[in-house]
């Protein structure tokens, strides 16, 4: 944890950077421990666990920026280390755009409690953990003959931050997870291997969930015997939410400040205007508490709020930090996303399919890319022919091909699944119309 040491310690490195001729300090002081214990076929396969304190130093010195961050905390020798990293960055070219943010953007307290940490974190033996690993890969292993390696993994970490700015921000948070994961790979036809896996993740220890995720991992991946591919079709396309984040990647990538400065983006100049389908409602809800994902404020301390992302498929903010706001003029929002959630449907996944006499249900994407500039995508995918509301005919090998543009304006459902414990609570999907790229 952060102790009233380490801060009065963040505290001096910043007012020794102030006067070794720096205009503007921001101390990142992190404290954390993480431990994880991985299984394969029943043998313990690795065990980590670790403990580390670290600063980071962002100055801002004749115009100029230096990052670097050193575990070496003992004062002396974090006195060299400023000087060294303040002299460095006299060397590197002028940069007027980067500074501080407006002191009046900064989170100034008073928020509630997010509840992000476990205060059980320290109390969980080491000897629970490494069972919980073994029970994931005890439901799999024996289970069917055509099983050639089962893995199970348990993972925990805690992060506690201290963050300070020359110019009047102050500001603490903490978190930790936990996570339980299994693997399977079993034998296909031929050389095929099809392999699958499942996870549960949770921010309190007491809430993971425990059973059947062994269990899972073994269905998923027997379900993917006798995967081929079928012929070149256009068909409705439903995602599976476990997956479905990926196709909002890009979208969310064209968004940042950096991808729009640089031309690099899909969305340039559509602030206000229809972008996506009417379907589209996007918004990124950074105070739900107990969520991963939530914060007060971003990673220079300015104050996260509730915004509208997309609202039936207008556009209505950019994720514009205080760099890109210099460079481009336009205004500071915040530096990246938070908790992004859909308004949910009122199906399932298996309510989605059931919708469709004829589709494919992608599982997973395998490969591929998304040309960042023009939105045009081709991606690997794996999933199922859709047949009289059933999923049938494992598929593999097959691409989808497209604009994203395009993808998301004909969303025509989405599910009430998203996974609750990811920060980007993105449902089962339904599009219409896709291009699948097969025999």
């Amino acid at each position: 944890m952060i102790t009233t040491a380490h801060k009065q310690l963040a505290q001096w490195a910043m007012d020794c950077a102030l006067k070794n001729g720096c205009q503007g300090v921001r101390i990142s002081l992190y404290s954390g421990s993480s431990a994880s214990f991985e299984i394969r076929d029943m043998k313990i396969d690795r065990l980590q666990q670790a403990s580390e304190n670290a600063l980071s130093l962002h100055v801002f010195v004749d115009g100029r920026f230096g990052s670097c961050s050193t575990n070496r905390l003992d004062k002396r020798e974090l006195e060299k280390f400023i000087r060294n990293a303040i002299d460095s960055t006299r060397y590197l070219a002028e940069d007027r755009a980067r500074s501080l943010p407006d002191a009046s953007l900064y989170y100034r307290g008073g928020g509630n409690d997010l509840q992000l940490c476990d205060p059980a974190f320290e109390t969980v033996p080491p000897d629970d953990k490494l069972a919980l690993a073994l029970h994931v890969c005890e439901e799999i292993a024996g289970r069917d003959r055509r099983i050639v390696s089962a893995e199970s993994s348990y993972s925990d970490e805690e992060n506690h931050r201290y963050l300070i700015a020359s110019n009047g921000f102050e500001g603490e948070s903490s978190s930790s997870a936990f996570t339980l994961a299994a693997g399977v790979s079993i034998k296909g036809d031929g050389d095929a291997r099809p392999s699958s896996g499942w996870y549960d993740s949770s921010l309190y220890y007491g809430r993971l969930v425990r059973d059947g995720i062994g269990v899972k991992a073994l269905e998923r991946a027997l379900r993917k015997l006798g995967q081929r591919k079928i012929a070149s079709v256009r068909l409705p396309m439903v995602v599976d939410f476990t997956v479905s984040h990926q196709l909002l990647s890009p979208v969310i990538s064209a968004l940042y400040g950096s991808s729009i400065q640089q031309k690099n983006s899909f969305l340039p100049d559509h602030l206000g205007r229809r972008a996506l389908g009417d379907r589209m409602t996007l918004t990124d809800e950074p105070h739900l508490p107990q969520a991963a994902g939530a914060r007060l404020f971003d990673g220079e301390g300015a104050a996260t709020k509730k915004r509208s992302v997309f609202d039936a498929g207008v556009l209505h903010t950019y994720y514009i930090d205080t760099y890109y706001a210099n460079k481009t003029g336009m205004a500071r929002t915040v530096d990246s996303p938070s908790i992004l959630t859909m308004p949910p449907g009122d199906k399932n996944l298996e309510g989605l399919i059931a919708l469709l006499d004829r589709g494919i249900l992608v599982t997973g994407f395998n490969g591929g890319n998304c040309n960042s500039t023009t939105g045009d995508f081709s991606y690997g995918i794996e999933g199922f022919l859709i047949e009289n509301g059933q999923p049938t005919q494992p598929l593999n090998e097959m691409n989808i091909t497209g604009n994203m543009l395009t993808l998301w304006r004909q969303l025509v459902e989405t599910g009430n699944d998203p996974r609750i414990s990811s920060g980007w609570r993105i449902p089962s999907l339904l599009f219409d119309g896709v291009d699948f790229s097969g025999i």
